[in-house]
């Protein structure tokens, strides 16, 4: 989708990921101002506005973290601009500090949080439910569950923040930012200038005496927007009968799947949850006068459910609450199976056979693997050369975490983005043992710069290896502050990250990971030395160089010798490329990427002459 997504004229209808619709919903809403740092499941968001950016009415930004897209976004809406600031779960942990003083101080203009969650970890280290974050910070939250609903509820998410000059946080899960459907637009709003910002530090600076006041005024918007919860046409009531289903998110989705495979569809109520914080608690009584059960679907954790339950003994309500631990997961994504199986639970329905939806135990496993041609690989290899199993590996986040798997082994342990700089810090001084650490070129922009001064500050034995692949290759390539190419050309504002490493206390080595001899000879040197010491690897991603169109053509390689001899290297490097064809070893010319790295491990292989 490209820029239909800006076309101004009502009425049409296109064919959108969830992602797409919640752009679309965004330019509905009169958008000035968008900022992102990008992670799975929210990432097509902000791509596609820089995609679109050069004609699109609005500011973008890729910022270098999450907590300084908050806090752009923030100023931004201080200044009267329409902000949506994008992020997955985890990221909404480093920008929970400006996160929940945003809510204490305001949002005049208008400002809507992406959390993109991720529930059964599809491409995330945890699994966490950001809807506490609503809780904890006193921020609405609404959960599209549908194409349509994503575009609609982004700009009715933007509405209800310039209503109440408050922050609000649309929560989606991969599901919901991953699906496709029908999606009608509406016109484009003509631009209006923004109100001026008027100066009022004793609203605005939360010292503690007008932190106090902050704090009581939110509690009053609290209660405000319970009541906007109560009528709000994001919940809707249906159906009829003594069994009654909330559903929230994806769930929704679920739910009506099921009640039309069960012929139960009308025999049973169903509020359908978008606008779920404040919770709509006149709404939820009046819901379940007359009801014996009360199902709650949600993913994660069991938050809506815990509240209506509050809800009923305070108000003196006999139904009966449903839900997780009960006939529903506490971990996990759901499914039209798992949610299908509660229906039939609650309404007294027979289960279905398990067989039915059961996983074939013969599938073969495919796990995930660096590409052909990717310098991680070459990186890891050296290290192993040099290094071995001596070292504990302290590893981060990225495509590089994928160096976890075997031969290359180069993963021990992993916390956080930029963790693997301080928490290998802490190791090697615990433990005496030697500590390699590794992290991306993006994620030392985001958070990896204050572990290594934190490191030379405080004399810790650590080498750190900072794998600069010129991308930020694990969500997409999108461009970070030391790129040098993006898709609309040379990168003119770099940030030269040798300089920068210099700043912090050490002066880097630099090689081109795929010179083996050059690369083993710089790890030897600097396995010898103590202290902090820096080695910059400098290799652009394939894919991203082909994308940019900055990748050389070179021939793919090929086995020029005994097959037999390539053995070593086929179990020491462990390329895509490598096969074994009828008990022969083999390189795969369709899936060479031509880096011609293994050529420097084995006599046995050469470069494949253009003539085949």
């Amino acid at each position: 989708m490209g820029r239909e997504l800006l076309d101004k004229e009502g009425g049409a209808r296109h064919f959108l990921l969830g992602n797409e619709a919640i752009v679309r919903g965004a330019l509905e809403a009169g958008v000035d101002v968008v900022t992102c740092y990008p992670g799975t499941p929210s990432s097509e968001v902000p791509d596609t506005f820089f995609r679109l950016s050069p004609q699109g009415p609005y500011r973008f930004e890729y910022s270098v973290n999450e907590k300084v897209a908050l806090e752009v976004g923030a100023g931004a809406s201080l200044a009267g601009a329409r902000t949506l600031v994008t992020m997955k779960h985890v990221g909404v942990n480093v920008a929970a500090d400006p996160l929940l003083t945003l809510a204490y101080v305001g949002s005049p203009g208008g400002f809507v949080l992406l959390s993109a969650d991720d529930p059964s970890s599809h491409s995330s280290q945890n699994e966490q439910d950001n809807r506490w974050y609503a809780r904890l910070a006193g921020l609405p939250c609404i959960e599209p569950c549908s194409a349509m609903d994503c575009k609609d509820y982004t700009r009715a998410a933007m509405e209800l923040s310039r209503q109440f000059g408050h922050p609000v946080l649309l929560r989606t899960t991969t599901r919901v930012n991953h699906v496709r459907g029908p999606v009608t637009f509406s016109a484009l709003p003509e631009k209006t200038p923004a109100a001026p910002f008027v100066k009022n530090p004793f609203r605005y600076v939360p010292l503690p005496a007008s932190a106090r006041a902050m704090r009581l005024a939110l509690l009053d918007k609290l209660d405000a927007m319970s009541a906007a919860a109560d009528v709000s046409p994001l919940n809707a009531v249906s159906g009829q009968g003594s069994v009654g289903f909330v559903a929230s998110g994806i769930c929704r989705a679920y739910l009506h799947d099921a009640l039309h495979e069960t012929g139960l569809s009308g025999k049973v109520k169903v509020l359908d949850l978008g606008f779920s914080y404040p919770l709509p608690k006149n709404l939820i009584a009046d819901f379940a006068a007359g009801l014996d059960t009360l199902v709650v679907l949600e993913e994660v954790d069991p938050i809506v459910e815990e509240e209506i339950r509050a809800l009923f003994q305070r108000r003196g309500i006999s139904t009966a609450v449903a839900g997780k631990g009960d006939i529903l997961p506490r971990f996990g994504e759901y499914s039209p199976e798992i949610v299908e199986e509660a229906v039939r639970a609650a309404c007294g329905l027979p289960g279905r056979e398990k067989a039915l939806f059961a996983v074939p135990a013969d599938l073969p496993r495919r796990p995930p693997n660096m590409c052909t041609g990717c310098p991680h690989r070459a990186s890891y290899h050296a290290v192993r050369t040099v290094f071995g199993d001596e070292p504990v590996y302290s590893s981060d986040i990225g495509c590089y975490t994928l160096g976890i798997q075997p031969p290359l082994s180069c993963a021990d342990f992993l916390f956080c983005m930029g963790s693997s700089v301080s928490a290998g810090s802490g190791f090697a001084a615990a433990s005496g043992r030697p500590v390699v650490a590794f992290i991306g070129d993006s994620t030392f922009f985001h958070s990896g710069i204050t572990g290594l001064i934190n490191a030379v500050a405080n004399n810790h034995e650590l080498l750190l290896v900072i794998l600069d692949n010129r991308t930020t290759g694990m969500t997409g390539h999108q461009p970070h502050p030391g790129v040098d190419h993006t898709i609309f050309g040379e990168f003119s504002s770099k940030v030269d990250l040798a300089g920068l490493v210099r700043a912090c206390g050490v002066t880097p080595v630099r090689v081109n990971p795929f010179n083996h001899k050059a690369t083993v000879a710089a790890l030897t040197e600097l396995k010898a030395q103590p202290g902090v010491r820096v080695l910059i690897t400098e290799a652009p991603c394939p894919i991203h160089a082909r994308k940019v169109k900055i990748a050389r053509k070179t021939p793919p390689a090929q086995v020029a010798g005994d097959p037999g001899k390539c053995l070593a290297c086929r179990d020491e490097l462990a390329c895509p490329a490598f096969v074994m064809v009828e008990g022969v070893f083999a390189i795969n010319a369709e899936a060479c990427s031509g880096c011609m790295y293994c050529v420097q491990l084995s006599p046995e292989i050469k470069a494949r002459k253009k003539d085949g």
